[in-house]
């Protein structure tokens, strides 16, 4: 499984290097401002393009969404939106011509879909996370992503992989300071209390789109939407996607809107070469927050967080102060993130744009969500699911 590094996206892939007319390499006027448009404004949508906007080389030309106060929302929150173009549906923006990337920003059941119109339309592409919501959506977007011009860049919203901190974990991973690396570890802790009703604002018809993380067929629920991005680094620093899985999962507390099936889980991925990868997951833990990484090796750890990298290795034995003396002095490194990790995503897949230099996450961001819709398979039937099994499924 090919792996997109930092130094891979800025640089390029060097069979899918593009020559091209100057006059010709933007929809607008060659050394001008990269076109940008965005399909769904939602908080996501919002939050991803203000960081699209503050890059000089990107102008804002269009939005779009279905809903009017998403389209008012972005239009009074975003730089320059109160001057692009408006649409509501995401087909009438791919048809401009002079639009070149697309953020992609809609809900998760919607990605195939949306994908596989901006790969027909010839955009270069930056889609939220995940693939999609279940295995059938995924395989669309992976049809989809084997259609696309070479020439255009594809990038999900996993920005851990382009993370200097992340970046530089995998490396002394690769250079095998930690030796031999056969446990790695993903936490994904955090949430609120638990919900004690709900009553939604809109009008019934609206209601599932409007609160779709709520919804299994619409967001895969939270194992899925959420827990994705720690399941996306296990797999980028194996090498690979899981075998098969094993897990446990299910409510610890009453659900009063939407049919998710756990809110909490624990999933063990095996990997090629006896690799075991644990996904721990709760949700509703009143606000304490544990999200990260670790990669045990035969002489060091790793721990990543989108805050930070921590490398740990043998320190000199020395006298303990007493028996129950667990403070740990294993420190070798430690590196803290300088800002906030979507900015160093955004960075890349502009100057991939800007420089030609294209690259493609669409197989990366596919193997990511099916492996934790393997998770769900496996915690929902309560029994082992193999790779096969799941892509069997659909």
């Amino acid at each position: 499984m090919a792996r997109i590094t930092r130094r891979r996206a800025l640089g390029g892939v060097a069979a899918n290097l593009m020559v091209v007319k100057p006059e010709t390499a933007f929809g607008s006027q060659a050394n001008s401002a990269v076109s940008f448009g965005i399909i769904g404004t939602g908080g996501r949508g919002r939050y991803v393009g203000a960081i699209f906007t503050r890059d000089p080389r990107i102008r804002l030309t269009a939005i779009c969404d279905r809903f009017s106060d998403r389209i008012d929302a972005a239009k009074t929150t975003l730089p320059s939106a109160d001057k692009a173009r408006v649409f509501k549906d995401h087909v009438d923006l791919l048809a401009q011509a002079d639009i070149d990337c697309v953020l992609i920003a809609t809900p998760v059941f919607l990605h195939p879909e949306h994908f596989e119109a901006a790969v027909q339309a010839r955009k270069h592409i930056y889609c939220e996370k995940p693939a999609g919501a279940d295995v059938a959506g995924v395989k669309r977007l992976l049809r989809a992503s084997e259609q696309a011009d070479k020439f255009k860049t594809i990038a999900f919203g996993f920005q851990q992989r382009f993370s200097p901190e992340y970046l530089k974990a995998e490396q002394i991973l690769r250079s095998g300071k930690i030796g031999e690396m056969k446990l790695m570890m993903s936490y994904w802790v955090l949430g609120g209390v638990p919900p004690k009703g709900f009553k939604s604002p809109y009008p019934p018809e609206e209601q599932k789109i409007r609160h779709w993380g709520a919804w299994r067929d619409y967001s895969g629920s939270a194992i899925v939407e959420q827990d994705c991005h720690g399941v996306d680094v296990l797999n980028w620093f194996a090498g690979a996607h899981p075998l098969k899985a094993v897990g446990e999962g299910g409510l610890r507390y009453k659900l009063h809107y939407g049919d998710w099936t756990s809110d909490h889980h624990d999933i063990i991925y095996q990997y090629p070469g006896g690799v075991k990868g644990w996904l721990i997951s709760i949700k509703h833990t009143a606000g304490f927050r544990d999200v990260k990484e670790q990669f045990y090796g035969s002489g060091g750890m790793l721990e990543t967080a989108r805050t930070y990298m921590k490398w740990h290795g043998p320190i000199p034995a020395s006298p303990l102060k007493n028996a129950d003396d667990l403070e740990d002095r294993s420190l070798i490194e430690k590196q803290v993130s300088k800002r906030e990790i979507t900015i160093d995503e955004v960075e890349a897949f502009v100057t991939s744009i800007v420089e030609r230099k294209p690259f493609s996450m669409a197989k990366n961001a596919a193997e990511s969500t099916l492996t934790s819709l393997l998770g769900r398979m496996a915690y929902e039937t309560r029994r082992e699911v193999t790779w096969d099994e799941l892509m069997r499924s659909a």
